[in-house]
């Protein structure tokens, strides 16, 4: 029978509890489980100190399954982790050979001596079981606690992401094969609020308790999310139909492709190149593209005075096969802007308005990038070029 677990990440110090870095290594951790049908259930931070660690070492672990707690194992005076483990569990800490010997071919291997002080990374818990970190010295370790699997790892990234995906992860699949994995549906929309669709999904569909929608609002799309449990995917698979059905008129796509990839998978498959004219609030789609590995065979960020139609005039000529997206004259003082498409077998050209509120460069940026990759989406897809936006209206269209 299917169960489920609570896993939580437990991150230390006090760099990161004051906010002096980003806790990259929690994001990644929750987005790298998730892909391998595990939730992490909550995330906890606690800085560097003895007496808070211990407590929270006792306490987290009778709320959880697997407690994966991240940083602190270095050689230096504020790295308390293994130390707080031993005390919370009524422990000693003891010099583990096997680790000081993995850290004196570490060094070795590569032409230096082991210092004293990372002697400290190899006083670990009695009790503990070494955990291995192929690329680095400071040795992982798990042990139980009140019922719960605890994994000590490395605050290093790169250290910590090997250490979770070669020995970490396969422990929990030994641990827990029975568990209810999680299902995330996505899809991408643009054009609608998040209050619009979502009045409209609660009220158009009936959404079992036990399915989720999710939304996420990062200007100028909106994503949408179902989430279940696996056991659940039939009701998943009905109630996905249903949506994307609903949203269909502003679905850019579905899953986590991204607009730009998709655009490029698109005209790979219709065999077709691309030329962009961008002015600079619309760059953005340039560099998208390229990571996309679009055919781009240019692309021109051009000035208020640059003689862009004769530009436009000049690549016809000389790639008459291709197609040109331009999509320039946008201003904060007068926000209407000229969307052209010319393909080889017909050029389109849209003067329009965007309503909605001014926002800085950046946003600005993935705003008009958004409408020109939509623009073309929508052409390889063979639907009309400006679709259904509430943020956009259309002072001209001519072809």
């Amino acid at each position: 029978m299917s169960r489920t677990m609570k896993i939580e990440m437990v991150s230390t110090g006090d760099e990161v509890l004051y906010g002096q870095i980003t806790d990259t290594n929690a994001a990644w951790l929750s987005d790298f489980l998730f892909q391998q049908g595990f939730l992490v259930s909550s995330r906890f931070t606690v800085g560097d100190d003895l007496t808070q660690l211990i407590h929270t070492l006792q306490t987290r672990s009778k709320e959880n399954d697997i407690l994966i707690v991240n940083g602190g194992l270095g050689p230096t005076s504020d790295d308390l982790t293994a130390l707080a483990a031993a005390k919370a569990n009524n422990d000693e800490l003891i010099l583990h050979q096997e680790w000081v010997a993995k850290m004196e071919q570490y060094f070795a291997c590569r032409g230096n001596n082991m210092s004293p002080k990372n002697l400290k990374q190899a006083m670990l818990p009695a009790s503990a079981t070494l955990v291995d970190n192929s690329v680095g010295t400071a040795c992982g370790f798990r042990m139980v606690m009140n019922g719960c699997h605890l994994f000590f790892t490395p605050g290093v990234p790169f250290e910590f992401q090997e250490m979770v995906k070669t020995q970490i992860l396969p422990e929990i699949r030994q641990l827990f094969p029975d568990v209810d994995k999680p299902l995330c549906y996505r899809l991408t929309t643009m054009g609608r609020s998040e209050s619009d669709l979502a009045s409209e999904i609660e009220q158009r569909l009936s959404i079992p308790a036990n399915i989720n929608v999710g939304y996420r609002s990062a200007m100028p799309i909106i994503e949408l999310k179902l989430t279940a449990r696996q056991s659940l995917q039939a009701q998943m698979n009905s109630l996905w139909a249903e949506l994307a059905s609903l949203v269909s008129d502003n679905l850019l796509y579905e899953g986590t492709i991204g607009l730009a990839r998709l655009v490029s998978t698109l005209l790979k498959q219709q065999s077709l190149q691309l030329l962009v004219l961008t002015d600079k609030l619309a760059a953005a789609v340039v560099s998208q593209l390229y990571d996309a590995d679009a055919p781009l065979i240019k692309a021109e960020i051009f000035g208020d005075n640059d003689p862009l139609n004769a530009q436009i005039l000049t690549w016809q000529m000389h790639y008459p096969h291709a197609i040109i997206l331009s999509l320039t004259g946008f201003s904060a003082e007068e926000p209407i802007f000229t969307l052209q498409l010319i393909t080889p077998k017909q050029a389109y050209h849209y003067t329009l308005k965007y309503t909605g509120r001014i926002h800085n460069n950046q946003i600005q940026q993935e705003i008009f990038s958004a409408v020109g990759l939509d623009a073309l989406r929508r052409y390889l897809t063979q639907q009309p070029l400006v679709g259904p936006n509430i943020w956009l209206d259309v002072i001209e269209a001519g072809k």
